[in-house]
């Protein structure tokens, strides 16, 4: 456990059972408007871990922000032990503009460690990293799915990794794949430093879907109970099935532009040659089926009115584990 005692975020101390909002300024907006990134702490008496919830790390994934925000409201971040740190909005920029990017361009989450002097998101990654991260044990990072695409709600984590695949088992989601970290992102950085982190993936961008809220509240209330920080006054729900962990999977793409029609099978067990959409002209020309390649759970799902050949379509599963569908 890193925070026995004073915690000292961005100049600011914070005792044992002090409540203190932090406020990140690292650059102003272009006409000189301040542009301010609450850390919200939470505090016990109690010793214990400290735990990290975040989102917005891509300024458009909003639902991950509506997370974070009931866990705030619900004062579910009042810990019974340890430390409860909330970050709902990491990348303001991009929250600001409805944007994933950083206004310099880059994607924040593919630019860790950073440079203390480097490009605006590169500054960004640095201050979190070195100010942040350091006193944090566990960690929970909430995205969506990008582009119109809507990911049912799934936790993703590094494989052979079996802390984080018992972490993975707390929390529950509907799904849990395994993937590498990838070079540059929050996740790979923060378990350099030893910080246990899950990716919670679901919904898509510019968009809050309260099903996929409501799993990564109750997956974040069942971690907290697990480290034996909930406080009593909230009940944890007890999921119906337990997480299907997803070893393979594979995209199905276009293999013709126009436009989606969606036959609605996200998040759903479908078999080999299962329409999962069509794909249409707009003058009644032609029509092209979309069918399933194999079993599988379609795990992510394009709900763009409109696509390109070669666009990615559905994600299916092609190896999974303890499934009862």
């Amino acid at each position: 456990m890193k925070n026995s005692k004073t915690i000292s975020i961005l100049g600011e101390s914070i005792l044992p059972g002090q409540s203190k909002t932090i406020y990140m300024e690292i650059a102003k907006l272009h006409n000189a408007t301040k542009l301010k990134i609450p850390i919200v702490v939470q505090r016990s008496k109690i010793e214990g871990p400290t735990i990290l919830f975040s989102a917005g790390i891509h300024g458009d994934e909003i639902n991950g922000v509506e997370i974070v925000r009931q866990l705030i409201t619900k004062k579910i971040n009042k810990p019974k032990t340890g430390t409860i740190i909330c970050i709902p909005v990491i990348n303001m920029f991009g929250f600001v503009n409805q944007s994933r990017e950083f206004p310099d361009g880059r994607d924040l989450n593919r630019v860790f460690p950073g440079s203390k002097k480097g490009s605006l998101a590169s500054r960004f990654a640095y201050h979190i990293l070195t100010e942040i991260m350091p006193i944090i044990d566990y960690a929970v990072d909430f995205h969506a799915g990008g582009a119109s695409r809507f990911n049912a709600p799934q936790i993703r984590l590094a494989p052979n990794n079996d802390a984080l695949k018992d972490l993975a088992d707390v929390f529950n989601a509907p799904f849990t794949l395994f993937s590498n970290n990838i070079a540059g992102s929050f996740r790979n950085a923060s378990q350099k430093l030893d910080v246990k982190m899950l990716l919670f993936e679901g919904g898509k961008s510019l968009n809050i879907d309260y099903p996929v809220a409501h799993a990564g509240v109750e997956g974040a209330k069942r971690i907290l109970s697990h480290l034996n920080m909930l406080a009593e006054n909230h009940v944890v729900q007890s999921p119906e099935k337990k997480t299907i962990y997803i070893q393979k999977s594979a995209w199905i793409r276009a293999k013709c532009s126009g436009l989606l029609h969606d036959n609605g099978f996200i998040g759903l067990f479908v078999t080999k040659g299962t329409v999962l959409a069509t794909i249409t002209d707009p003058f009644g020309k032609f029509e092209r089926k979309i069918k399933a390649p194999n079993d599988g759970f379609i795990i992510n799902g394009n709900q763009a009115p409109i696509v390109y050949q070669g666009d990615a379509i559905y994600h299916i599963s092609k190896t999974i584990l303890n499934a009862k569908h």
